[in-house]
Order: structure tokens, then C-alpha cells, then sequence
């Protein structure tokens, strides 16, 4: 099984339409970004980007509540 991380938008500016703030959003491992001060978030349009890591908060949820989130239908 993949392993979900989420994270809570905590700064959008600039990217307004892409990241609302207090949102949670699913992260993609990525060691380049990482390597970079950034993450790659899955965003308000669907695509991963990679968005500076100060942007967001790490959460650590329930295996149980991120299996909800993840099969969440919009």
C-alpha cells in the first residue's frame, strides 16, 4: 500500500488559485524538491507541483481518517 502524507495550506500568496488557504492537501515523495525547500503538492487544479516547504504544515493523521480523505469524491 502507498503511504498518503497530507498537509495543511498555511501561506498561498501568490498562488491564490492553486492553494486555498487551511486546505489539506496530499503530498508525492519527491528528493529533488526536497533537496530544494519544497514539496510536491497535489493542487486546487489536480497536478503535482512542487510549492515551498514553508507554505504548509505537516499533519499526521489516522490510518483510518486518510483512507476517508484519500476516497473522498469531490
Amino acid at each position: 500500500m502507498t503511504k498518503h502524507e497530507f498537509v495543511i495550506c498555511i501561506v498561498n500568496h501568490g498562488y491564490e488559485a492553486s492553494l486555498g488557504m487551511r486546505k489539506l492537501y496530499e503530498i508525492i515523495e519527491d528528493v529533488d524538491a526536497d533537496k530544494h525547500g519544497k514539496l510536491r503538492v497535489i493542487d486546487e487544479f489536480g497536478e503535482d507541483y512542487p510549492y515551498a516547504a514553508t507554505f504548509f504544515y505537516r499533519v499526521s493523521l489516522p490510518a483510518s481518517v486518510i483512507e476517508r480523505v484519500y476516497h473522498a469524491h469531490a
